[in-house]
């Protein structure tokens, strides 16, 4: 769906495809029952999954709508506990519009263990699409204000981030590209559990390289010739 603008206003479509969107994420196995939540900027306002509700099969009276800037509910359902990361990050990051929560099985299994992997670039995807580098956060309270401010902070330089013992926080432009990063996080993390941690990362320069040639990013040297 295209990127919605300031003056759009929530109708029962965006809750129709809000649905369907929760149910996607449900079906691809990235929350399961109440664990995960999802958010969407629509203008000015947001839909947030409510609290308790269950985004894999989640229906119009658990979709909470909220203002962004100052997380005013403005239909009566109260909005998920995480909703201050959800809002925080829609306000910090024009660029973003989805949000997404998720505790799917191999990469919350990473957020539990002891030593944390350091790199998660195990194949190309990870870099081009979820991210070069991953923050991990210590554990915070779940619904805490030290957890959203955590993610929040986190998220200001990155679309993905790793919470400790809880699970895994996505966003993008659309639901496409934040449902991309969490299936593909989900991808290297199941990599890096089967391996048994005998894994190999790309290289800086396989990077690099996939940056000019994938992504279509220009060289520090094409920069300053272009300039």
């Amino acid at each position: 769906m295209p990127v919605p603008n300031n003056n759009e206003m929530i109708t029962d479509l965006h809750i129709k495809e809000f649905i369907r969107q929760a149910h996607r994420v449900g079906d691809a196995g990235l929350t399961v029952c109440s664990s995960g939540n999802l958010s969407w900027r629509i203008g000015e306002e947001a839909l947030v999954s409510g609290t308790g509700s269950w985004v894999p099969t989640i229906q119009k009276e658990k979709v909470s709508q909220c203002v962004v800037a100052t997380g005013e509910v403005l239909n009566g359902v109260k909005p998920s506990m995480e909703s201050g990361f959800h809002l925080g990050v829609l306000r910090a990051r024009p660029d973003v519009n989805v949000v997404l929560h998720f505790q799917s099985p191999y990469a919350t299994s990473v957020s539990c263990m002891k030593q944390k992997p350091t790199n998660f670039n195990v194949t190309a995807e990870i870099p081009c699409h979820v991210g070069r580098e991953i923050p991990v956060i210590p554990y915070l309270r779940p619904g805490s204000p030290e957890l959203a401010k955590a993610v929040v902070e986190a998220m200001l330089e990155h679309n993905s981030v790793l919470l400790t013992n809880h699970g895994q926080v996505v966003c993008g432009k659309d639901f496409d590209q934040a449902f991309e990063r969490a299936v593909f996080f989900e991808m290297a993390c199941r990599i890096i559990v089967q391996s048994g941690g005998d894994y190999s990362v790309l290289t800086p320069e396989e990077i690099n390289d996939l940056d000019i040639y994938v992504l279509g990013k220009k060289t520090p040297l094409q920069e300053t010739a272009h300039k």
